[in-house]
């Protein structure tokens, strides 16, 4: 059988977009700190970002004690993502820019900071269903066709080729083995990058050539001499026609592409990521969700897992935990659950302290990558946590 994930660029419109939002909460984070923030007066941002033809919306609401200079940020992201000229698609040093952030509602506030709401404790900041998914299939347990696609993303990112323009999107299509469901090996290769004429050398046929090499040299062992690879499938993409001078950029809609890639059974849930602050479970959720996946596997308790976290705002603890481990569990589904959710805070506060998810830099990382990068979330310390709570139980 064959499975497929995709991935992109970080000059992707969509994640160009990403990680405006992300580098403005970054910025406001850092300002707060200056003046002693903590996380009972944390920000509460939730922004939107549009890209469409040189111009750039930046919505949404935000609850700060301070000032950052959103045009700015705007400006500099777009620059260091390599979009200095319309010959690429898109110019940071020209485009529009439109701020239409609004205070955010004092209803929603109430219910996110401590001894002020209903329930007097940091309650989710929306209601939302987020899932974490993990699989023994590779070293990082996340799916090899995630892994593969995303490293040859990383690869085309940084192999400093001046005619790669920053926008891009690949996937990687593995041959799984019918009846253990091992995988075998890369059976097809997709890589789609605009290319800068400008600098690019005359023969189509050597761009693809070094395309290909670069792409294959990323997936290792797993490619043979049947993989097969295509490379811009409809003949053209040039560089003027990338980014938001020919698509759109929208925050959020990336996450199936950040979030394992498509894999079956890796589903997703809640909304946008990066552009939130942590009381927002729609961030800090899907991580954790991720970090109780990734240690039941690492403790040998399923070979793949999928655990579900439901929330409503303005209460901390989730409604519910749902655990699937696809026929591949050491214990049953409901106990397994069971235990996940004694042993796991998945408080919006317990998460937020347990990941340090208030950290500046790690926003700044987070649109190229969810998972490959050290992350707190990606931690298998609760690996003997589980095993005797496990024992316990027997």
């Amino acid at each position: 059988m064959f499975i497929s994930s995709e991935s992109i660029k970080v000059g992707h419109p969509d994640i160009v977009a990403d990680s405006i939002a992300a580098n403005i909460i970054a910025a406001i984070i850092d300002e707060e700190k200056k003046i002693g923030m903590k996380i009972d007066n944390m920000p509460h941002c939730g922004l939107e970002v549009f890209l469409g033809k040189g111009l750039c919306v930046v919505g949404g609401e935000v609850a700060t004690r301070i000032y950052v200079d959103v045009e700015k940020i705007v400006r500099q992201t777009v620059l260091e993502l390599g979009y200095i000229d319309y010959a690429l698609g898109l110019n940071g040093n020209s485009m529009g820019i439109l701020n239409a952030i609004i205070p955010q509602s004092p209803d929603i506030n109430i219910g996110t900071r401590a001894n002020l709401g209903k329930h007097k404790e940091i309650g989710a900041g929306d209601q939302g269903i987020m899932y974490g998914f993990a699989c023994d299939e590779t070293p990082e347990l996340l799916p090899l066709t995630y892994v593969l696609v995303t490293r040859m993303m990383r690869v085309f990112e940084n192999c400093g080729i001046p005619y790669f323009a920053p926008d891009g999107k690949g996937q990687v299509t593995v041959d799984y083995d019918d009846r253990t469901g091992d995988p075998k090996r890369v059976a097809k290769v997709l890589m789609s990058n605009s290319i800068d004429y400008r600098v690019a050398p005359k023969s189509r046929k050597t761009i693809e050539a070094t395309a290909k090499k670069l792409a294959f040299s990323s997936l290792g062992k797993w490619v043979d001499r049947r993989t097969e690879f295509l490379f811009n499938p409809t003949g053209e993409w040039n560089a003027m026609n990338s980014c938001s001078a020919a698509d759109s950029g929208v925050t959020g809609r990336k996450l199936v592409v950040q979030f394992y890639g498509g894999y079956p059974g890796a589903q997703i849930g809640g909304g946008a990521v990066v552009n939130k602050s942590p009381e927002k479970v729609d961030f800090s959720a899907a991580f954790g969700a991720r970090y109780a996946a990734k240690n039941v596997v690492a403790a040998g308790l399923a070979r793949r897992v999928s655990i579900q976290l439901a929330y409503a705002i303005g209460m901390a603890r989730p409604m519910s935990v749902y655990v699937n481990t696809f026929g591949t569990g050491k214990m049953p589904d409901r106990k397994l659950g069971e235990l996940i959710h004694k042993v796991f805070d998945f408080t919006p506060r317990g998460m937020i302290e347990k990941f340090n998810l208030l950290d500046s830099a790690m926003y700044r990382r987070l649109p190229k990558t969810f998972f490959l990068d050290k992350y707190n979330w990606e931690k298998t310390d609760m690996v003997k946590t589980l095993r005797k709570e496990v024992k316990a139980k027997i």
